[in-house]
């Protein structure tokens, strides 16, 4: 619960500052629709005679490569894209095209898939033995390196893209190393925990509150804090 929350609200510190939208967090770009697309098709294909444990493998890896799908077609995107709202506009669409395709696979799926696919849709920490939280910590580990090397890019650009530009940063860069953690970390808390909302969007907000900066060398620990502090409130 610790490692997922406060790798879901780092991953929404970057996604609010590279996007510039205090309602963006690590979902809203369409990774974990992708994530649920993969858990979908597990479901369906692995049908209701695999036994649990392999069951909960394949859903878990599947899950992941989809996450990893949906990343690398926003990441694709980001390079082509120059604007954040423009790769905010597309995120929203991916999501909800992969989403009516998650549709399509539960109207299509029997009653015993539907139950697999909800128990991981719904999120829990239960199914994270110690195997997942080393590969967890790992991923966050990656995250934090990824976002502190890119603070200071994320502090510029805050200020918008033509600021950014003109102080000489590498505005797609930046962007696409935040990205790039951001799915890092969903993908792996996504497919160990199912979904899990709420945190990513609410955590960077009630840190900044809290330490009243706008600084990621400040906000970046307060808000991992944060995240982590509400996972584990609310699995208790």
């Amino acid at each position: 619960a610790l490692l997922a929350g406060a790798a879901l609200a780092l991953a929404g510190t970057q996604m609010q500052s590279v996007l510039r939208n205090p309602l963006a967090d690590p979902y809203i770009m369409g990774v974990s629709a992708g994530a649920s697309l993969g858990a979908g098709l597990a479901t369906m294909l692995g049908g209701p005679d695999t036994s649990g444990a392999i069951q909960g493998i394949t859903i878990a890896a599947a899950a992941f490569i989809g996450a990893l799908g949906a990343s690398a077609v926003i990441l694709l995107a980001s390079r082509r894209f120059r604007t954040a709202s423009s790769l905010l506009i597309f995120g929203v669409m991916l999501g909800f095209i992969v989403n009516a395709l998650v549709s399509v696979l539960q109207f299509t799926s029997d009653a015993e898939s539907l139950k697999m696919f909800y128990s991981w849709s719904a999120g829990s920490f239960s199914n994270a033995g110690w195997n997942e939280i080393i590969i967890m910590s790992l991923t966050l580990a990656v995250g934090i390196i990824i976002a502190r090397n890119n603070s200071k890019g994320l502090d510029i650009i805050m200020f918008g893209d033509e600021f950014a530009t003109m102080s000489g940063a590498p505005v797609q860069k930046i962007r696409l190393r935040a990205i790039l953690g951001c799915s890092l970390m969903t993908a792996t808390v996504t497919s160990f925990c199912g979904p899990l909302g709420f945190v990513g969007i609410v955590a960077p907000h009630i840190a900044r509150g809290i330490f009243r900066t706008s600084s990621h060398r400040t906000v970046i620990p307060a808000c991992m804090l944060t995240g982590a502090t509400i996972s584990l409130t609310a699995d208790l």
